[in-house]
């Protein structure tokens, strides 16, 4: 038997991810998978090898498991979150934690009262290119840090949204930013952070300004916005741009860049783009060899484009954090910040003002 037993609330393509991922690791495994339709219940289970319940709580009262991964709807993750901390579970959360702030608080406060870990899931911050530049970051190559940017250019046909929970704001709470962007917010507000040593709890971003729109998805077919640019202020005292969007044609790779007096980088989803410093270093023709490449599409146009490798260390790294009693960079404070920034940027959209991150 493994030393991690992991049930999964929310059968779909991102359970299949975690399912995929769980079976790269030594002494974990999938136990179970909940899900209200039977028809994909007991595909997934036979799959993987584990058993289909219709209902999360049933499924953690029965198996009573190490761990449970929260794959619903964005705006379903409160409740088998909370289900799971009242027996004692750990829970790993994709992302975003929730889709407000304050249901996040909830979860927050309700695995401290159970004292149990709850973490978040964000892939990106476990790319090896990724982690390189904030390294780099975190050794002061770059100086002082001058512009922090992420560009995330996809797209998405209405068959993406036509049916689904995608595109809603009940279960969505957003759209290009909380769905699709939210993992290129959450690497550069973790960039910026890495940069200076900045409090516990206090969101790098400091200021946002920002306009969104609807521009490819008419009618009903999406309820939020597919297109979305904002201006970030950074505590550090970088400035940056976010442009996330569902509505350009064919899509292309995200990009994140940032720079300062010591130096500049640029990834092209997996690929590094421009690694260049005042200083260089023997290693750096090494780095720049090392990240030539960008073997899928990276979610451009199909969201199943993606490389699980990633998901694979960010659910390693919880598991090794509970084991060891260690802390997890993707606690749930940390996790929240991205939401944070993403709700302010919408509140700036609506009102017409900047606002002032809390």
């Amino acid at each position: 038997m493994s030393a991690n037993r992991i049930a999964i609330a929310g059968i779909g393509a991102v359970a299949e991810l975690h399912a995929l991922a769980v079976g790269d690791i030594d002494d974990a495994e999938v136990v179970a998978g909940s899900c209200r339709t039977e028809s994909k219940g007991r595909k997934f289970a036979a799959e993987f090898d584990c058993t289909w319940y219709d209902d999360t709580e049933a499924m953690l009262d029965a198996k009573e498991p190490d761990v449970l991964s929260v794959c619903t709807p964005s705006g379903a993750h409160l409740d088998p979150t909370l289900a799971a901390v009242e027996r004692g579970v750990d829970v790993l959360c994709e992302k975003p934690l929730e889709i407000t702030t304050d249901r996040i608080d909830q979860m927050i406060a309700a695995a401290e009262a159970n004292d149990v870990r709850l973490g978040g899931v964000f892939p990106q911050r476990y790319n090896p290119v990724v982690r390189t530049c904030y390294d780099a970051a975190r050794e002061g190559r770059f100086g002082d840090l001058s512009v922090i940017n992420a560009y995330v250019p996809w797209w998405r046909d209405d068959d993406y949204y036509e049916g689904a929970w995608q595109g809603t704001q009940a279960l969505d709470g957003g759209g290009a930013l909380m769905n699709q962007s939210i993992h290129g917010i959450d690497a550069i507000q973790w960039l910026a952070g890495a940069s200076h040593d900045h409090d516990s709890g206090v969101n790098p971003v400091e200021e946002v300004f920002a306009y969104t729109a609807t521009r490819a998805h008419e009618g009903d077919k999406i309820e939020v916005e597919d297109t979305a640019v904002a201006v970030l202020k950074f505590r550090n005292g970088a400035i940056g741009q976010v442009l996330g969007a569902t509505s350009m044609y064919p899509g292309s790779l995200k990009r994140v860049q940032l720079g300062g007096h010591g130096g500049t980088a640029e990834i092209l989803e997996d690929e590094l783009v421009t690694w260049e410093f005042r200083e260089s270093r023997p290693d750096d023709e090494e780095i720049r060899e090392r990240f030539t490449e960008t073997e899928t599409g990276g979610g451009a146009a199909d969201p199943m484009d993606i490389d699980y490798s990633n998901h694979t260390r960010n659910i390693r790294d919880f598991l090794e954090s509970v084991e060891n009693d260690e802390p997890y960079m993707l606690d749930g404070a940390e996790a929240r910040n991205a939401v944070e920034i993403i709700e302010s940027i919408y509140e700036s959209a609506e009102t017409g003002d900047s606002v002032r991150l809390k």
